[in-house]
């Protein structure tokens, strides 16, 4: 039984391998960037629009509802950013309704890449909002005695984001594969919707994770300057 798509690969050459992980990657990403320009190359303003364009904008308004009630009071600014983690990982973790398809989510490498852009996301999102020199000085709160402290809790986290959602994808798919092997004419339609249903709750768990990253590195800075 294969636990990852890391697991198959179809080209290598020392230490580069092309798995399935990476072409799935690179898929997903097209199917994404096609999918946002047909969508969005015709947008209209008036009373009647497309459905396309009513799914997007309910999904665009969702996120931002979503950013607010973490407390950011520009959503706009981290709606790229959140939405994107979001689209790919739920999109990615969807498409198992598809035979043969296993989600890059199931790869540590996936969500290691998907959890260090957060890691990185923080401190450029805190340096934007008080300055390089305001948000260093979140470190040191509430007194420098904290300083290691504060930087082993920035890792630990980035860790556990990543080693969360690949251990919820890949523990799915193997109670999946091994019911299957059970009672293949019973458990596939029950635990396809469980999988669609798992997926959707593991994006918007993560994605909500980095919206509270991000909130407490920008929030820091500003609850200093009024006081």
């Amino acid at each position: 039984m294969k636990l990852s798509p890391d697991d198959t690969i179809f080209w290598s050459n020392g230490f580069i391998n092309i798995n399935l992980t990476i072409v799935t990657t690179w898929g997903l990403m097209l199917v994404m960037v096609i999918g946002a320009w047909l969508i969005t190359r015709k947008l209209q303003t008036g009373i009647k629009i497309s459905r396309w364009q009513t799914i997007l904008e309910m999904i665009v308004l969702s996120i931002s509802s979503q950013v607010k009630e973490v407390g950011m009071d520009k959503p706009r600014r981290y709606i790229p950013f959140i939405g994107t983690l979001f689209l790919f990982i739920g999109i990615a973790n969807l498409c198992i309704i598809f035979p043969g398809y296993e989600p890059p989510t199931g790869s540590l490498s996936t969500t290691t890449a998907l959890a260090i852009s957060v890691f990185l996301a923080v401190p450029f999102f805190g340096i934007e909002e008080g300055g390089l020199r305001g948000y260093l000085k979140t470190y040191l709160e509430p007194t420098w005695l904290m300083l290691p402290f504060n930087l082993i809790g920035e890792f630990t986290r980035t860790l556990a984001l990543a080693v969360r959602l690949f251990g919820n994808i890949m523990s799915g798919g193997m109670i999946v594969a091994i019911l299957l092997s059970i009672a293949p004419f019973i458990f596939p339609v029950l635990m396809d919707v469980l999988g669609l249903l798992t997926g959707i709750v593991q994006a918007y768990i993560f994605s909500v994770l980095a919206t509270v990253y991000i909130a407490g590195a920008v929030q820091a800075r500003k609850s200093k300057q009024k006081t």
